[in-house]
């Protein structure tokens, strides 16, 4: 585990984690018949963003070896996943019924402008307040902030053991 800390191997890491979580999300959507409500497609979002900046980082560090560069990498990698708990946690407290749901998500009268279908007829959202199923008392969004929160704890680990250690080029590597 600790040579996953180190040098480029965290971000790739991190990459993989969050492209597992959207095929999960897409497989129960898929496969499972759970469409996303409003807050579950937010969640997905912090994954793509996270990808999205970690292969640019990525790319850039091939450019420029730097420690420092990838130790900011790691950092923003790890804010990235804060946001994913925060996103997670606020939609787990909806569910709950302890925070109240944005606009858009009571799964009434919403219209889905994504949804490929006769647009004269009315299209359902699901609500964000309906968890379809509980695992040791935690929902989908709950899961996915427990490990968005495991995440962010390694990202600024290995930003801290990147810092600390030697980064190898992308060409030793």
């Amino acid at each position: 585990m600790r040579s996953l800390l180190k040098d480029w191997k965290w971000p790739a890491v991190a990459v993989a984690v969050s492209a597992f979580m959207l095929a999960a999300a897409h497989a129960f959507e898929t496969f499972g018949g759970l469409p996303p409500c409003p807050l579950c497609l937010r969640q997905r979002e912090v994954y793509w963003a996270l990808i999205a900046m970690t292969l640019t980082g990525l790319v850039l560090w091939r450019w420029i070896p730097k420690r420092r560069f990838l130790v900011a990498l790691n950092m923003m990698i790890g804010l990235v996943f804060v946001v994913g708990v925060v996103v997670a946690f606020y939609h787990s407290g909806v569910e709950w019924g302890l925070l109240p749901p944005p606009d858009g998500c009571s799964g009434e009268g919403v219209i889905d402008p994504m949804a490929i279908q006769d647009f004269s007829k009315p299209m359902h959202v699901p609500s964000c307040t309906d968890a379809p199923f509980y695992i040791l008392g935690l929902s989908m969004a709950g899961w996915n902030g427990v490990v968005s929160a495991i995440m962010a704890l390694f990202s600024f680990v290995a930003a801290g053991a990147t810092f600390r250690g030697a980064v190898h080029s992308p060409e030793a590597a």
